[in-house]
């Protein structure tokens, strides 16, 4: 239990660490450029910016603290949200790492487990971004070819499908339910389209009162 509690205690440590560390540097690059050229932005307008976005991502950043952080474990956590890469991806990686290596979640295992498998999937989605980085100059002739505009339009939905019907598979009674709801709810109001983050917890009661429901009823275990 001390070695469990030691390793825990230099996870937190550590992962503060570098987690301030991760939000100075981003800080900084808009702070050294506004002093090296005496631009900086009227509060007003910066405040108006964030009035816009802060809602949506102060909500996101809660629910997928609270959704993914007992699945990535604590070091899969602090490594997912300081790469600043999408936590989102990073579940299907220690899910299925933990399924093929036959480990229970919750275990010294597991936590050990889900760390090196984050860290895996965040270098290489460095290096990918590394190599887009500095292949740009060759791929913009493919990137901006009108033929492919489409598909390049469609990449989060088609890759945000693709993960989510790992899930539905799994259980799809459970859910045809929110997903039902959130169609008729965007087809019905277009402009909630902007809002997906805030709806997120609607979506996730609406599971939950489905499950209650199938679960009396029998239809579900």
């Amino acid at each position: 239990m001390k070695k469990n509690r030691s390793y825990s205690e230099a996870t937190h440590l550590y992962g503060r660490i570098s987690t301030a560390s991760a939000i100075l540097m981003f800080l900084m690059v808009p702070i050294a450029i506004s002093v090296r050229y005496a631009a900086w932005p009227p509060f007003r307008d910066v405040l108006k910016g964030l009035l816009g976005v802060v809602p949506v991502f102060w909500t996101v950043g809660v629910i997928e603290v609270l959704t993914y952080a007992p699945m990535l474990g604590t070091g899969g956590t602090y490594l997912a949200f300081v790469t600043g890469s999408l936590s989102s991806l990073k579940v299907p990686c220690v899910l299925n790492a933990l399924k093929g290596a036959g480990v229970e979640p919750g275990t010294d295992e597991a936590e050990a487990l889900s760390t090196i498998a984050v860290a895996t999937s965040s270098l290489v989605t460095t290096l990918v971004i590394a190599l887009g980085v500095f292949g740009i100059r060759f791929l913009q002739p493919v990137l901006e070819n009108p033929v492919l505009k489409p598909a390049f339009d469609n990449i989060m939905p088609a890759l945000m499908g693709s993960l989510a019907l790992v899930y539905f598979s799994k259980n799809w009674k459970l859910s045809v339910a929110p997903l039902v709801f959130m169609i008729a709810l965007f087809i019905a109001v277009p402009s909630l389209a902007s809002s997906v983050g805030i709806l997120v917890p609607v979506a996730a009661l609406v599971a939950l009162l489905a499950g209650w429901i199938l679960q009396k009823k029998g239809l579900i275990q």
